[in-house]
């Protein structure tokens, strides 16, 4: 096989998982709207929704089942019918961290389900993400270099470890808190997906890829429904705990993957292996910390929610909630172009002090609209 024929084989091999994805969650989230109704298992409201009427959250218990039965068709149908030994030998030494992906994704996905339908605490949350960074720590994927990230390099196993670990726990918890208006924890993990998918295909990662495409392919009916449907047609569904806690699981692993232990340089972007996989989740992960800080600074607990998320910010400031996901997703756009741009002149510590500074002047300035429209309406807005 020519090389012009594999690049032909391999893009065809992530369409074609992207189109078998969009497929059967099309298929799938519809059904669960249907059961939803019937049972009445609809999102409660409270004082931090932004949504007016019954909706179900159940959307995410499609994202597993379609992501996985997408891969493994098109999978077996190019090992049974196609260039068996082109995906056999792409196959062979992603298998280990294939399988424990699969076990970190599906214990995040039950207690997803678990979570959405009957509650489950936050600890026991956050025992099963333990394991789930366990599981990763068991195929080997974990970070080893931080490539002069805070000017550090390579690092010893156990620091690693410990490091990914936290990391895992804290971009499943940031995609999960930053689920607050129609599209936007689907849409910003869309962005992040389509960038790991072209960094991963330029790499030749072309299996990591097709995850990649395949969990795009399943995102993409999801927002149909999410941001486009008609609540009064009960048509609208949220992913709920379980499309959140998959999809962040899905992200971290491809971040890891990517930030894997490899020589300065050998990325054909040329870009520090740090900016690659971490630039995609700027903005969530931003959010959460923000959003930490706030509360602490309010005497809250860190761990409740409220109102104080970069989307209830841009609400509060007067805009629509559609407008609002256009401009953070815009957003996140320009902290990927930017850092990808930025990483061949600059080293990774002073990306990520610019980009420190760009979101806290960019929240500072929507604080300030936000209390001049305050000041106009004779009324409290954010809090």
């Amino acid at each position: 096989m020519t090389l012009c024929d594999m690049a032909t084989y391999w893009v065809e091999s992530s369409l074609a998982s992207f189109g078998v994805a969009v497929l059967i969650a099309g298929i799938i989230i519809p059904q669960i709207i249907l059961i939803a109704f019937r049972k009445k298992l609809f999102d409660k409201q409270d004082s931090r929704k932004v949504h007016q009427g019954i909706v179900p959250r159940l959307g995410g218990i499609a994202f597993l089942p379609s992501i996985l039965l997408s891969l493994a068709l098109v999978a077996g149908i190019n090992l049974q019918f196609g260039s068996g030994d082109a995906m056999y030998d792409a196959l062979l030494p992603c298998i280990v961290p294939l399988l424990f992906e699969v076990c970190a994704v599906l214990m995040l996905y039950l207690v997803g389900i678990a979570d959405d339908l009957v509650g489950v605490r936050y600890l026991a949350k956050f025992l099963v993400q333990i394991v789930s960074a366990i599981f990763l720590l068991l195929a080997g994927v974990y970070i080893s270099d931080l490539y002069g990230l805070v000017w550090i390099h390579e690092l010893p196993a156990w620091i690693g470890w410990i490091i990914t670990a936290l990391l895992v726990i804290y971009v499943v918890n940031s995609i999960n808190l930053i689920d607050g208006i129609d599209g936007l924890a689907a849409g910003l993990s869309v962005m992040a997906l389509m960038f790991y998918a072209v960094v991963l295909a330029l790499e030749k990662d072309f299996i990591y890829c097709m995850i990649s495409c395949a969990a795009i392919g399943t995102l993409v009916p999801f927002i149909y429904y999410n941001v486009f449907g008609n609540v009064q047609k009960q048509k609208k569904i949220f992913m709920g705990d379980t499309g959140s806690l998959t999809t962040g699981m899905i992200l971290v692993f491809l971040c890891l993957i990517v930030l894997r232990n490899v020589p300065e340089g050998k990325y054909i972007t040329g870009a520090n292996p740090c900016i690659l996989a971490l630039s995609p989740l700027v903005v969530p992960c931003f959010d959460s910390v923000r959003v930490t800080l706030h509360r602490l600074k309010r005497h809250r607990n860190p761990f409740l929610p409220d109102r104080s998320h970069i989307h209830h910010k841009l609400l509060s400031m007067g805009l629509q909630s559609k407008v609002a996901l256009a401009a953070i997703l815009l957003l996140s756009v320009v902290f990927m172009v930017g850092n990808l741009l930025l990483s061949s002149t600059f080293s990774p510590t002073l990306i990520l002090v610019i980009d420190i500074l760009v979101w806290t002047l960019l929240n500072m300035w929507i604080t300030h609209r936000i209390h001049k429209r305050e000041k106009m309406l004779g009324r409290r807005l954010y809090d």
